[in-house]
């Protein structure tokens, strides 16, 4: 075990029916509307024609519209396409840069770019979405990046929403050429492009969850979500490995009738079961005194609650404060699960308090100065925040899952088969370190325990 810390577009056409919606779209920006821009000013800025223009926003084309400041548009390809060779955008200026002094600087190595295709719901008709929209914003940011080190891509973006035929997105030009997708994020469009990838030996990235099992027969395939099982599994062998032999389990009754971490408390107390591992049940409604005696004195006690709610999560802490009062000396860890991040903001004195480990696949720390430099990056570009709501950061998602897959496929080529040692990056939220199923594709095998240690500091123990 090593120790280290882990709308594009807001669709305009509100008024396309389902079945137009459900046709791929195929564009490469976004354009937030300043004041007193005009169309003819946009599609200049941007190399583009007016009428590209109004067939990527068909809303413009009604009567009696008018572009206000604020305004997300489309924009879509040139005729030539989205990036030149050197990875700038054509007829778009790097204004930051045309301001700079000129400096002599040394040249940068000419590379092949890298192919890079987005099949995901890239709208603004429901969450899923904007999620994806902030996730494709994050993989804009990554290869803006990457290009600042030589790298070189080319990006391919098509909105495929809930109930579109993939198949029908496939038949685009560009999509055979590609060297890496992303998506899709609906399991019954998994099969068709999985297959698409293996005959055009295109690697897939499928980067949230979805069921089926095709990773284990397509090799192409880089499945980044793990089963809750196989997590369940981690979590209870990363518990035994820190806490059997040293610390005193006690398990708290919340009575959450709703909660989803049942199979997690069952097996860890069959598994203490069967090694003859002592361990105490007490409840939330028990009395202070009832409650204070299943600790015990003489070594480290880690609590394990049966539910991942922040309400019973407060209770714990207020039961836990009245016996620290009354106990000052007795040593407390907590061992939570990953729902806990989204409540940092408002208890994360008290994970530091109780020694809280977080058994996850992420860890989003927005204190990390490489974190505020990109969520700073993000609102600049597109005049918005990253979204507050989503834990792990969609963005941060997508721009880690970029980071990792152009670096692998530019130093290993058609070879690279996602392990963490082929990739220099280190990653602002999730690690990724693939292994393969069989004879077919990989699974992100990553997991780590996220510590808040008492001294106010934290460490990323991963396994």
């Amino acid at each position: 075990m090593r120790n280290y810390l882990k709308y594009l577009m807001l669709f305009l056409a509100m008024t396309f029916s389902y079945s137009v919606l459900a046709q791929s779209v195929q564009w490469r920006d976004q354009h937030k509307v300043k004041r007193k821009e005009t169309i003819f000013g946009i599609a200049k800025e941007y190399g583009v024609t007016i009428p590209q223009l109004l067939d990527a926003n068909p809303a413009m084309k009604q009567a009696g519209y008018e572009l206000k400041k604020g305004d997300l548009i489309f924009v879509p390809y040139s005729k030539e396409g989205d990036f030149l060779p050197d990875g700038s955008v054509k007829g778009k200026t790097d204004k930051k840069a045309a301001t700079k002094s000129t400096v002599a600087q040394a040249p940068v190595k000419a590379v092949n770019s890298i192919r890079v295709g987005v099949m995901l719901p890239l709208h603004n008709q429901d969450g899923d979405g904007k999620r994806m929209v902030e996730y494709y914003r994050g993989i804009l940011l990554a290869l803006n990046q990457l290009k600042s080190e030589g790298i070189t891509t080319e990006v391919h973006a098509w909105n495929v929403p809930k109930g579109a035929d993939i198949r029908n997105t496939l038949l685009e030009p560009n999509a055979s050429k590609l060297d890496v997708i992303f998506g899709p994020l609906y399991s019954e469009q998994v099969k068709p492009l999985a297959d698409f990838c293996r005959a055009y030996d295109i690697k897939l990235v499928i980067p949230f969850s979805i069921t089926g099992n095709d990773v284990e027969t397509n090799p192409n395939i880089f499945q980044v979500y793990q089963t809750e099982a196989s997590l369940t599994n981690k979590a209870i062998a990363s518990f035994l490995e820190r806490f059997q032999k040293s610390h005193h389990p006690i398990f708290i009754n919340c009575k959450d009738e709703t909660s989803q971490v049942g199979e997690f408390t069952t097996s860890l107390r069959k598994q203490l079961d069967l090694q003859k591992i002592k361990y105490n049940l007490t409840s939330l409604k028990s009395s202070n005194a009832d409650f204070s005696k299943h600790f015990d004195a003489t070594r480290p006690n880690v609590v394990i609650l049966n539910s991942e709610k922040s309400p019973q999560l407060n209770e714990v802490f207020n039961k836990l404060d009245q016996l620290k009062k009354a106990r000052p000396g007795i040593a407390i860890s907590l061992y939570g699960y990953n729902q806990w991040f989204v409540y940092q903001d408002y208890y994360l004195d008290q994970y530091f308090k109780y020694n809280t480990y977080i058994p996850s696949t992420y860890y989003y720390n927005k204190a990390a100065d490489k974190t505020k430099e990109l969520e700073a990056k993000y609102t600049e570009q597109y005049g918005e925040p990253m979204s507050r709501q989503y834990i792990p950061r969609m963005a941060i998602t997508g721009y880690d899952q970029a980071q990792f897959f152009v670096r692998g496929l530019k130093a290993n080529g058609k070879n690279f088969k996602g392990t963490a040692a082929e990739v220099k990056y280190r990653p602002l939220q999730t690690r990724y370190d693939f292994v393969r199923v069989g004879q077919g594709g990989y699974i992100n095998d990553n997991f780590q325990l996220v510590h808040f240690k008492t001294d106010q500091t934290m460490e990323n123990l991963v396994y």
